[in-house]
């Protein structure tokens, strides 16, 4: 597919190089152009500098012939008139960052005077994965499928777990619940397998659960983890982020303090947000968090504007915590998860990633206008393996043969079944029905569309 994007900050960067991975022609808009220098550098993409919000400019790129543009810059008035001249001179599919939250309580509004397919908040976004992972905290990632009622669940195997040394077989008799292991991650490299009921768990590994929302809370309590709320949260830095998830947790009743340094900030959140404590202080100092209770707080969420900053103050958190704390660390930069994954700082927020992963389930689907198309993507582990949601329909190849059967392809495993508001933990005589939301898990990268599962020789039918 041909792709514009318009604005090459954090979130625009990341999506071309998701974009150029997955195979598409993609051209990138910017008025800086040391930016456009670097992403064209960095990616194979055409850079063009100049005004997104231009129709010379969007001509110079190629608007017409364009599939999809893509608006993420720093201004939401922007993507917004730049979507509205792409669907007027190209006819092409626009999808805007609005993250404004004045806009936000808008946005249906807005997306459909304007004609938009979509419209993403990489802030909201972010702030709604972190109030599922402090609602349920002992897992590190939480992604919900089959809206919210199928989740994915990522937790560390410690030493003291009694998980350490058991086989799959062994922790699926003793728990007696409908939850799938369906990923384990190990070693320095983070290798990924998929396994089966003879696969061993040692201390230091990473698991993936599927399973639904009430099955996965009983296998938390069941193998000795939390699994209730935290009642009360810590937050530095009020940016728009720390402004989401705190409303977002005060609507479910847990205490919330926000430590910003910028007075204006401060006295903005002080009056839209009356319920939470607003502390006006720099986090950097010890002596402030430690006045605000950071060693009997039960969760700590460090969203300030810089990674290494965030970093420190997870690590200092963790340290002086008389609790088994909650840490949740926002950083940026994805080019260092190899050595941040050994630091401890507890769940990593990336709202880059997030947004990418979002529009690229959109430009999959789009692909594909035949037979099941991608619901819901998340990244497992970033380039090693992926978990899909497709909704089947009429006509695909996967429809009422046992999963025994089918002939998948290496890699890939059938982790769970939505039917008829019933979650179904499928064996080798399960079989797939029209209607019914398939969550895949595959250590392969890049399906479109359900008929990808398979092998290319056809499936053998009883």
């Amino acid at each position: 597919m041909k792709i514009i994007v318009v604005g090459c900050g954090k979130v625009g960067s990341a999506l071309c190089r998701q974009l150029c991975e997955e195979g598409h022609d993609v051209s990138v808009v910017d008025v800086n152009q040391q930016v456009v220098n670097e992403v064209s550098s960095s990616c194979d993409v055409i850079g063009i500098v100049g005004n997104g919000g231009s129709h010379s400019v969007q001509k110079d790129v190629g608007v017409e012939e364009a599939d999809l543009m893509i608006a993420a810059s720093d201004s939401d008035e922007l993507n917004l008139l730049s979507c509205l001249i792409a669907k007027k001179a190209g006819d092409c599919s626009t999808i805007a960052r609005v993250r404004n939250p004045i806009y936000n309580s808008e946005i249906g509004f807005i997306r459909e005077e304007l004609g938009l397919s979509l419209t993403v908040n990489p802030e909201y976004a972010a702030a709604m994965e972190a109030s599922r992972l402090l609602k349920f905290p002992s897992a590190i990632k939480i992604e919900p499928f089959a809206r919210g009622h199928i989740e994915l669940l990522k937790f560390p195997v410690l030493e003291n777990s009694s998980l350490a040394g058991r086989s799959l077989a062994e922790i699926s008799k003793s728990t007696k619940g409908d939850v799938l292991v369906c990923a384990v991650e190990r070693g320095p490299n983070h290798d990924v397998t998929i396994p089966d009921g003879a696969f061993r768990l040692k201390a230091g590994d990473t698991i993936c659960v599927v399973a639904s929302a009430k099955s996965a809370r009983s296998f938390v309590e069941k193998v000795g983890l939390k699994s209730r709320s935290v009642a009360n949260c810590m937050i530095v830095g009020g940016s728009t982020i720390g402004f989401y998830l705190a409303k977002i947790l005060l609507e479910s009743n847990i205490r919330v303090t926000i430590i910003e340094k910028d007075p204006e900030k401060c006295k903005k959140l002080s009056e839209e947000l009356p319920a939470a404590t607003i502390i006006c202080g720099d986090a950097a100092n010890q002596n402030i968090l430690l006045e605000e209770g950071i060693e009997t707080c039960e969760s700590f969420v460090s969203l300030t504007g810089m990674d290494e900053e965030n970093i420190f103050l997870s690590l200092y958190a963790r340290r002086v915590s008389a609790n088994d704390i909650k840490l949740i660390t926002k950083v940026n930069r994805i080019n260092y998860d190899n050595i941040i994954s050994e630091m401890n700082l507890g769940s990593i927020l990336n709202p880059q990633q997030i947004v990418a992963e979002y529009i690229v389930r959109y430009v999959r689907a789009m692909e594909n206008s035949m037979g099941s198309n991608v619901e819901t993507l998340y990244n497992i582990i970033e380039g090693k393996a992926e978990a899909l949601e497709f909704l089947i329909q009429e006509g695909s190849p996967v429809i009422g043969i046992p999963l025994a059967n089918l002939p998948l392809r290496k890699g890939v495993l059938i982790a769970c079944i939505y039917r008829k508001h019933q979650v179904i933990v499928p064996n080798g005589q399960t079989t797939i029905e029209v209607d019914d939301r398939v969550i895949v898990v595959t250590t392969q990268i890049g399906f479109q569309n359900a008929r990808d599962i398979l092998k290319e020789t056809g499936p053998k039918r009883d």
